[in-house]
């Protein structure tokens, strides 16, 4: 089994992460929650650390250094203060920076990387369509080459960050008939003619970066934003999300993380018969339970992303530990509000929050009942009969 033990390189990243998101990141969540709006003071922070960067070669701009565990290391610290921030940040790099940088070609690398890998840009990702989620292969964006042009039309929902991006990795069918065959991608620039971005508000969670509709009419892309080859667009997105399971999975962990700091806390200041509620057996039975389903999905998470590292089949481990670390964050959070009471239920407190930014991470990058059916055909693969 791939080492899950952190060296001394990643503890470095961890405290230095760490420190950064006690000090700016979760201070001002709540304010963030409330307003419901971008925080350029996280997203500005997290770029002065060079989180944008990690795994990108230093000649596209990145810090030339790091695979998916520190990918992970750094998911579950942001996570911890603000969801919010890290689903920004990985959907900007796990996403969007990354789907450039591994399918596009160097022409492409050398002029749309390095303002995504400093930070100066914001990445977005648009595969979801208001008729297409888990089915991803029917969606209904179309891009008509006319002239050396392609020309997109239809529309994308639930896009994180595409109210600030500068470039959207857009899959859209060039021929429906041939099903996920028919799909390219390719990357729309800001400001594009017929490009329309309306932002949806009114959301459960996460509630701190941005989601939006993305609407194509005749929107002109030129033959240079093509990544990759045509018709290889569904491919591509597979193998993206194959790998920001993992991401994600990291994501949820320092979720249940800040669940279950915020639950231990309150459980040892909050008194009730003349001693406080920590010392009661039913409230440390429950943070027992918390401390080790947090602890379980971090292993998987970890052991998902050694594997990638390494170059080793990862498909059923990771989608193990999506499926694991979000309901796992669902979970925690819910008892985190258990263990606080009453004063759990108000802004105040702070965990209500939290379980309204878990809420979401067992629907995207691949709901659990996807994540499911991934792990049984990889069991049944490895098991025929």
């Amino acid at each position: 089994m791939p080492d899950l033990m952190l060296t001394e390189e990643e503890r470095m990243l961890q405290s230095t992460v760490r420190e950064f998101v006690d000090r700016e990141v979760a201070p001002r969540a709540r304010e963030v929650d409330q307003r419901e709006e971008f925080s350029w003071e996280n997203w500005n922070g997290m770029a002065k650390l060079g989180l944008m960067g990690i795994g990108i070669d230093a000649a596209y701009g990145g810090n030339g250094s790091g695979g998916y565990r520190h990918v992970a290391i750094v998911a579950e610290e942001v996570a911890r203060g603000d969801a919010s921030a890290s689903v920004s940040l990985l959907a900007h790099l796990s996403l969007g920076t990354t789907t450039i940088y591994k399918f596009g070609n160097e022409e492409q690398k050398k002029r749309l990387v390095p303002p995504l890998a400093t930070g100066k840009g914001v990445a977005a990702w648009a595969l979801t369509e208001p008729g297409s989620g888990s089915d991803a292969a029917a969606l209904r964006t179309t891009a008509t080459e006319r002239d050396g042009t392609y020309f997109l039309n239809g529309s994308k929902t639930f896009i994180t960050n595409a109210g600030v991006a500068e470039s959207i990795v857009v899959f859209a069918t060039q021929d429906a008939s041939k099903g996920h065959r028919g799909i390219s991608a390719f990357v729309v620039e800001k400001g594009s003619p017929g490009l329309q971005i309306n932002a949806l508000h009114g959301k459960l969670g996460i509630r701190g970066s941005t989601t939006d509709e993305v609407v194509f009419q005749d929107t002109p892309v030129p033959a240079r934003n093509l990544l990759g080859e045509e018709g290889k667009g569904f491919n591509y997105a597979m193998e993206i999300l194959d790998s920001s399971r993992i991401i994600v999975a990291a994501q949820c962990v320092g979720i249940g993380q800040a669940a279950l700091e915020s639950a231990v806390r309150y459980a040892q200041q909050r008194e009730t018969f003349g001693k406080p509620i920590a010392q009661h057996q039913a409230i440390q039975f429950m943070l027992a339970d918390m401390a080790t389903e947090v602890h379980a999905a971090r292993v998987a998470t970890m052991h998902s992303a050694t594997l990638k590292d390494q170059g080793l089949p990862f498909l059923m481990e990771a989608s193990m530990a999506k499926l694991l670390a979000s309901e796992m964050c669902v979970n925690v959070s819910s008892k985190a509000i258990q263990v606080h009471g009453g004063i759990g239920y108000f802004q105040e407190a702070g965990v209500e929050r939290i379980f309204r930014d878990a809420r979401v991470t067992t629907i995207y990058e691949g709901t659990s009942e996807v994540q499911r059916l991934v792990i049984a055909r990889q069991l049944m693969n490895q098991y025929p009969l």
